[in-house]
């Protein structure tokens, strides 16, 4: 029996590694802007948050496929970065000392490079320059190919003791160092290493005869950690990546790949340096659709898949009113990572069910599951330089997704002493501008500018004296409980209605003398006040998607004063001073949740007050509930 396609359907794993390992990376990987700029050598240092894709160009720029010529990945693990972070040289900075051990692992690593490329590239004949690079591996026992920890370990051992032998280059160890420091020693040795393998790369011809040799460092965020010491391990590194390409004419290059959250905490002198070097990856709606229309038609084997075929048959045409891919792409945050995860998830919602298309219940049930996913991958992506984000989540928890800059200091001041004390070292971020700026920094909090909501990304400069309105991002809305845009109470009569007939509505009181009871009356007046609020509210400034939901609100009351009068007018009774003091409670009640949300010059909500003292006189001056389901009459 054949699979459904459903069943086949795959957006792939959710990291490169298993990606590659799989076989699909080449077969669905696209070939950014971000890709190409690295291919090319333009840009060497590429930034992303976690999920961007990094890894993903890392390892395509390593394949047969990527870059043209030999490609060596270096990925620190955890006893790596212990060695560089311990490693220090009197006399330099740490800065400086990080970055001479990331100088002599790229020089070891081009000359093993050199001597195995000099005999099967420019022939058997070695020159003397090569024969100079095998005898320092020789003596320095850097010959092999070990665990990238192991030499690194020996590299710095040596260059703290001034015990790399140099006599393959005609230099006798300690010759013009006597009294130096052992950064200036280190720093000396280093430099005629390089300066050998330079030689070399010159004599062989190198730069003009095949593709540079390329490093590809990743990763680092294994090694991270919030010190001067991680700090100086990082921007040692930079400093060498750049060192690199200078040093050896072009004939070797160094590409990094680092977490955007690591290196914008990084504050050094040199960094002005590197912003030729700098691309920021940033995902736009049109690459992403073409990210998925091709993993999925590589998973159905599929020679052409369109738009419509996914979007339409695979997927429901809309979910919730709103196009599939809109929907979608609306609640995934921009990057790869999320995409792919909430497609699967998708996929995974009907298959489980044995649907042999994703239906619309599948996508809503994925939904819930990826929002709860993201709330949590989003603290503990960011657990190092924020480890209190969890903490600041519960401000959001069942309150709506539009919060204005007046209802977050409301709802933050209960909470500040206690973030104070359980995140000491970070009080000076523990203020309700610098809640705003980290949660808008890591795409949790967008920012309202004209009739837009701005989420990060490299080119959104953070929010601004004068901005007061900020929005949850739809991804991490439906797991804190925030469906609609402000937590307005929605509106409950709570009111009795009794079958009877005509004689019946005589009993409650019709008033001969004018012709109309006080009944009809009352839902008269509750019906135009009604139709001003609503009218106000056209007018009112506020932000659309509140102002839907007010209107919904109010509009459920006139609904069913509408509804009230037909029955009144049919023979049934109606209890319309219950109706009356229900309205007006609730309109009471609903200009305070506005105040409450930050909403307190807006004129709707004074009108709100009046229009609810005013039904508070026609009712005859009692007190009624709040409308709400926990109102009394």
């Amino acid at each position: 029996m054949e699979a459904s396609p459903v069943s086949r359907l795959f957006f792939g794993r959710d990291d490169a590694e298993h990606d590659m390992a799989d076989g699909r990376l080449g077969g669905v990987f696209l070939q950014t802007y971000a890709y190409r700029e690295a291919l090319s050598g333009r840009k060497s240092l590429i930034i992303g948050r976690k999920g961007a894709g990094k890894s993903a160009i890392c390892r395509q720029l390593g394949a047969p496929d990527g870059h043209s010529g030999t490609a060596v990945p270096i990925t620190p693990d955890d006893a790596a970065g212990d060695e560089i972070r311990r490693f220090e040289l009197q006399g330099v900075s740490g800065d400086t000392a990080k970055s001479l051990i990331w100088r002599y692992v790229f020089a070891v690593h081009a000359a093993r490079y050199l001597c195995r490329h000099a005999r099967t590239a420019h022939g058997w004949r070695a020159r003397s320059s090569v024969k100079a690079l095998r005898g320092f591996l020789e003596a320095n026992d850097e010959t092999g190919e070990e665990h990238f920890y192991d030499g690194l370990r020996r590299g710095t051992r040596r260059l703290q003791s001034a015990d790399l032998s140099l006599k393959a280059f005609g230099i006798e160890a300690g010759v013009g160092l006597n009294g130096a420091s052992e950064g200036a020693r280190a720093s000396r040795q280093l430099e005629v290493l390089e300066s050998g393998v330079a030689t070399a790369l010159r004599d062989l011809g190198c730069a003009a005869a095949h593709p540079p040799l390329l490093f590809l460092v990743d990763q680092l965020e294994q090694v991270w950690t919030v010190d001067p010491d991680s700090h100086a391990l990082v921007t040692g590194l930079l400093l060498a990546a750049k060192q690199v390409t200078g040093q050896y004419g072009g004939a070797v290059r160094c590409t990094v790949f680092i977490r955007a959250d690591i290196y914008d905490t990084l504050n050094f002198g040199d960094a002005d340096k590197l912003r030729s070097d700098e691309l920021r990856i940033a995902w736009d709606r049109e690459e992403l659709a073409d990210l998925a229309l091709t993993r999925a038609a590589a998973a159905l084997g599929a020679a052409e898949l369109t738009p419509e075929q996914l979007w339409g048959e695979l997927f429901p045409r809309t979910v919730s009113g709103e196009p599939t891919d809109d929907y979608v792409f609306r609640r995934a945050l921009p990057r790869p990572r999320d995409l792919i995860q909430f497609l699967n998830a998708c996929r995974d919602a009907a298959d489980q069910r044995g649907n042999q298309r994703i239906t619309e219940e599948d996508v809503l049930f994925a939904t819930e599951q990826f929002s709860r996913w993201k709330l949590i991958d989003l603290a503990r992506e960011y657990a190092v330089t924020h480890p209190f984000l969890s903490q600041l989540f519960l401000l959001f928890d069942n309150h709506g997704y539009v919060v204005m800059l007046s209802a977050l200091e409301t709802r933050f001041e209960p909470h500040r002493e206690r973030l104070h004390r359980d995140f000491a070292d970070y009080a000076d971020r523990l203020t309700v501008q610098g809640v705003i700026d980290v949660l808008f920094g890591i795409g949790f909090l967008g920012v309202k500018r004209g009739h837009k909501v701005l989420y990060s990304d490299s080119a959104q400069m953070p929010p601004q004296p004068g901005e007061e309105e900020f929005h949850v991002h739809p991804c991490f809305r439906p797991a804190l409980g925030s469906l609609g845009p402000v937590d307005l109470a929605a509106y409950n009569p709570n009111r009795a209605r009794f079958i009877g007939g005509g004689s019946q509505i005589a009993q409650m009181g019709r008033d001969i003398s004018l012709g109309v009871s006080r009944d009809s009356r009352l839902l008269d007046d509750v019906t135009r006040a009604c139709e001003r609020l609503l009218r106000q509210l056209i007018r009112a400034g506020l932000q659309d998607d509140i102002r839907n939901e007010v209107e919904s609100q109010i509009g459920r009351v006139l609904d069913d004063t509408r509804r009230a009068r037909e029955d009144l007018r049919g023979g049934r009774a109606v209890e319309a001073t219950r109706h009356a003091l229900s309205a007006s409670g609730y309109f009471g009640r609903l200009a305070v949740q506005l105040r409450d949300h930050g909403i307190r010059d807006e004129p709707i909500t004074r009108r709100l007050e009046d229009e609810s003292r005013a039904l508070i006189r026609s009712a005859g001056g009692a007190v009624g509930g709040g409308g709400g389901s926990d109102s009394t009459p």
